[in-house]
């Protein structure tokens, strides 16, 4: 389902669960794993999540809809908890996470990618949360995390009505950062990706940090804002950096 690659400080998990890398329990608990391996590595500071497919993920794998259909509410939406449980998780990472969506990113696919920091895509892209369009809604997360991304005005229109997007939509949106055409993708994305991995991995962590915090009302994100520049000016790398750059200046 899963392929990892670690180098040059970025990790990579590319989906290959064919046809469309559709989530179910097991694509739940083989996320999970991956991520109890990367967490206490630290050869890496940035992760990006793709595709090896034609397509990013389709969302929820209908077989297993399908299967619970017939359970009770419980079962049938035990699925979506999983999900939240696990994007959840991607969002609270402590280093940066990129998604790469070359192509269409649908339902639970979206909602994966909303997960992550920042989005790259091609402009051809599709993305949506098409839930309406079967009398449901998304639930892992999407209706919480696209309206933080977009406003809320543009989130009601997407997951009221369902519609989709393109990539190039998206950017305008602010839905995703990047927005390339297809025939660039692969090059363009992991130029991105390098930039990123280049960045110091103790100061990426604590803006990271800073810039969740704004976001969160029970913190005061001033105070992590102040702390979190303490805790850089005593690094040893900073120190080093600062120090080259001050004499550098001197001359």
């Amino acid at each position: 389902m899963f392929e990892l690659h670690v180098a040059d400080s970025i990790a990579t998990i590319t989906m290959v669960r064919a046809p469309v890398n559709a989530m179910n329990d097991a694509w739940v608990a083989g996320f999970h794993e991956l991520l109890d391996g990367l967490e206490p590595r630290n050869d890496w500071s940035i992760l990006r999540i793709r595709s090896g497919l034609k397509l990013f993920s389709g969302g929820a794998d209908l077989k297993q809809i399908e299967t619970n259909f017939s359970q009770s509410i419980e079962v049938q939406s035990g699925p979506g908890e999983r999900y939240q449980k696990l994007f959840s998780r991607i969002e609270a990472l402590t280093r940066p996470t990129l998604a790469e969506i070359k192509g269409s990113a649908l339902g639970g696919g979206l909602e994966l990618s909303l997960a992550c920091d920042m989005r790259f895509a091609s402009e051809e892209a599709k993305l949506g949360l098409v839930e309406v369009k079967l009398g449901l809604m998304p639930g892992a997360g999407g209706t919480q995390r696209l309206p933080r991304a977009i406003g809320r005005a543009a989130a009601m229109r997407m997951i009221l009505s369902g519609e989709t997007v393109t990539g190039a939509q998206a950017l305008a949106l602010g839905l995703v950062q990047w927005a390339v055409p297809v025939e660039q993708f692969d090059e363009k994305a992991d130029a991105v990706v390098r930039q990123f991995a280049a960045i110091e991995p103790h100061a990426a962590q604590a803006a990271k940090a800073a810039i969740n915090a704004a976001f969160d009302p029970t913190r005061n994100g001033y105070n992590v804002e102040r702390d979190n520049v303490k805790t850089c000016l005593a690094h040893p790398r900073t120190r080093e950096l600062v120090g080259g750059f001050l004499a550098r200046s001197a001359k």
